[in-house]
């Protein structure tokens, strides 16, 4: 028998091979997710700025030479064409807010080198004028709500964990609260001043809608979880407007509060949510209704505050161990929308 291997110790032998093939595979997938990820946070503050490939190589610590293979194969589009596609996308988000800044001023804010240059670009890719973008931006959120009206399912966040209502928001300035109705929903808008908030986050890119709230359960929350922060405050964010991005290319960060010192690990990473001001609307209700609460506060609300939003990212805040009540099937949120004076 001596020289020969059992076969049933052969079988382990294989398997065990085979688990460490898989699980540094694993490992490896989720340090380049962490890396690209660097590149487009990178790239999302500072879209007003040239962007190199050799400097985004550098952030993610990838050779130069093979760069933007690397970032086509994983995007599934050229580094050039999500630049373009970024700075038109917030260029329109832009001029929707109801900013008094010059169509020049968008540009520019958006990486575009003049006016013309811009104008042909916006117009190439929503077949109109900056101008007329932004003329029609009340008929279009109308239209938008209406789709929404007929097809809520669709349009559901749903990000979802156990039980009743929305952690407390203690220690939050308030400047003023106003309730609203829209169709069955009653929330109560605040204007509030957050403070800034370290999280850990993992991010989903793709449609909108219910698998969003399969990447919270079958993703984050398992992460959260193993990781002692079930009971943490989390943030859902998502970057992009569905009726402008392809919803292919729509970005989503499952976000969770940590201490300072907290080191993520897997997929997930570390950032920071800007503090500031922010119109905060309480949600209480069936997850299908949430995306009419997101089109009333930016179409009604919003429009007669007195206020507009500004580049930092709109989000849901909510508490992992309380914001869907497993008996009514209700979701507690605050919808959080950053503002400054017009």
């Amino acid at each position: 028998m001596s020289g020969t291997v059992c076969p049933c110790a052969a079988r382990c032998l294989a398997i065990m091979s085979a688990m460490t093939t898989e699980n540094s595979a694993h490992a490896s997938r989720a340090e380049y997710a962490r890396r690209m990820n660097r590149v487009l946070n990178h790239i999302e503050a500072h879209l007003d700025q040239p962007l190199d490939g050799a400097l985004l190589a550098d952030i993610a610590n990838f050779s130069r030479f093979h760069f933007h293979r690397i970032f086509s194969a994983w995007m599934g589009e050229t580094l050039g064409s999500y630049l373009r596609r970024r700075r038109l996308e917030k260029a329109a988000f832009r001029l929707s807010c109801g900013s008094n800044e010059t169509v020049l001023e968008t540009a520019l804010a958006t990486g575009f080198n003049s006016g013309e240059a811009f104008a042909r670009a916006f117009k190439l890719r929503f077949g109109c004028t900056p101008s007329e973008w932004r003329a029609n931006t009340p008929q279009r959120i109308a239209e938008q709500a209406a789709g929404i009206k007929r097809r809520p399912g669709e349009s559901n966040p749903d990000q979802v964990f156990r039980n009743g209502d929305q952690a407390d928001n203690g220690g939050l300035e308030e400047y003023g609260v106003s309730c609203l109705s829209f169709g069955e929903l009653t929330m109560d808008v605040r204007v509030i001043d957050l403070p800034a908030v370290r999280v850990a986050y993992q991010r989903f890119i793709g449609p909108y809608g219910p698998a969003i709230g399969e990447f919270w359960r079958s993703t984050m929350a398992p992460w959260m979880e193993s990781h002692g922060l079930s009971g943490a405050t989390c943030y859902g964010i998502g970057y992009d407007d569905p009726s402008v991005t392809p919803p292919d290319k729509c970005r989503y960060d499952a976000c969770v509060e940590v201490p300072e010192g907290f080191q993520a690990s897997g997929r997930a990473d570390i950032q920071t949510l800007p503090g500031g001001r922010y119109a905060a609307a309480r949600f209480k209700g069936r997850p299908a209704e949430i995306a009419n609460a997101w089109t009333w506060v930016t179409r009604e609300w919003l429009p007669s505050s007195g206020l507009q939003c500004d580049d930092r990212p709109c989000f849901e805040m909510f508490s992992a161990a309380t914001g869907m009540d497993p008996v009514t099937g209700e979701f507690s949120c605050d919808i959080c929308i950053p503002v400054r004076a017009l």
